[in-house]
């Protein structure tokens, strides 16, 4: 028996809370998917309701970050009469490509079954759960990946105390969306035609003990569900500098378009942090096979700015065009020009910003210009319109 079978024997000895293996929204083609999950034991996390408390905010938030791994766990996963065994890490994330000798028939959300093989307790029920793989439809014309934080979600992670209020003593209920966002997704998702099932991927620097958290937030704000992609948070200092949030991200996007390579993609992120400096990486390894890349302007200083403006021409050589812009709408705007989605639902998407900012005031617009800010808006520069 290895080092490993050691351990997890001695565990299932020594701890008697009960386990649990999470399968995290994953994405596929017929005949090849990726497997994602976790094994951990069970905190008893509860759902969001509409009146907790924050002292029952701050339970549930401190049971995530102090979750207990089972560290090199075994776990079957069964898609389509296929099975695959995994050997999760240290962490008790598992991850692996499952190739598939008869292909799906269907597209769309597909059942993957999980069955935690090892550690197991003497004599328990068998430990089980179902993830949900994303099969991509034939209809759809191009693909989304998408930032969270500050982009579909207002975190605040440029400041630090409020973005650690924010997670710590809030809910899926209690975070605010960016007014329209939701019915922009749709209305990507959608596409020009209204039917086209375009799929969304959200690719964010949050931790996956928020997995929950964001796919809770995602369901009660309408907003279509698509894969995530989060990070195993180390404490390490360099955990959280710009160069291991870069080479996550750029690894985590490139998974998803080289899992598609046929499809062109739209990037969808903030300015404050690296999302520019990455997407503009990506356009150029991808050349003309990203259709525009639009960038929600949170960070409203004169440097961040013109460092963004300075990205465009490197967009522009690949064919493609990025903008900067103030709020949903006008990101909107603009794809329904380029002919990403159906002019009609702007209609949608700016009634949906109303509500929104009147549903929270003073909270869910953007954010107040900086002196010495420009305020145009937004930075659109498109090859084709100059006729390059």
């Amino acid at each position: 028996m290895t080092v490993h079978g050691w351990w997890r024997r001695l565990r299932a000895l020594v701890d008697r809370d009960p386990h649990l293996v999470v399968g995290y929204r994953s994405f596929g083609t017929p005949t090849r998917v990726l497997v994602r999950g976790r094994a951990l034991e069970d905190e008893g996390i509860t759902r969001a309701g509409e009146r907790d408390s924050l002292w029952r905010n701050l339970i549930n938030s401190w049971r995530r970050i102090e979750s207990d791994p089972l560290g090199y766990a075994r776990v079957r996963a069964t898609i389509g009469g296929t099975s695959l065994e995994l050997e999760a890490d240290d962490e008790g994330f598992f991850h692996g490509w499952l190739e598939l000798p008869t292909p799906l028939a269907a597209s769309g959300w597909t059942p993957l079954g999980l069955e935690l093989l090892a550690p197991t307790h003497p004599g328990a029920a068998p430990v089980r759960a179902t993830g949900q793989v994303l099969i991509l439809p034939p209809s759809a014309r191009f693909l989304v990946v998408s930032d969270i934080d500050d982009t579909v979600l207002q975190s605040h992670v440029t400041s630090i105390a409020q973005a650690l209020r924010t997670v710590l003593l809030g809910n899926a209920r209690t975070r605010l969306p960016f007014p329209g966002v939701a019915a922009f997704y749709r209305a990507l998702s959608a596409g020009a035609t209204g039917s086209e099932g375009n799929p969304i991927f959200y690719v964010s620097s949050s931790p996956w003990n928020l997995y929950d958290l964001l796919e809770d937030f995602l369901a009660l704000q309408g907003i279509p569900a698509g894969p995530l992609t989060l990070r195993d948070w180390d404490w390490e200092r360099s955990a959280l500098g710009s160069g291991r949030l870069h080479g996550f991200k750029s690894r985590a996007i490139r998974e998803i378009l080289d899992a598609f390579p046929a499809t062109p993609v739209v990037l969808i992120g903030d300015s404050g942090q690296r999302d520019p400096e990455i997407y503009a990486q990506l356009v150029r390894e991808f050349p003309e096979r990203i259709l525009a890349v639009y960038i929600r302007d949170v960070k409203r200083t004169p440097e961040r700015r013109a460092a963004v403006a300075a990205l465009v021409e490197e967009v522009e050589t690949a064919r493609s065009v990025l903008v900067l812009a103030d709020d949903t709408v006008a990101a909107a705007v603009h794809a329904a020009e380029r002919g990403l989605l159906d002019p009609a639902a702007l209609t949608e998407i700016r009634g949906e910003k109303r509500q929104d900012e009147a549903a929270a005031p003073g909270k869910a617009g953007a954010p107040a210009v900086e002196p010495g800010a420009p305020t145009d808006t937004p930075i659109v520069i498109d090859a084709e319109r100059e006729g390059r």
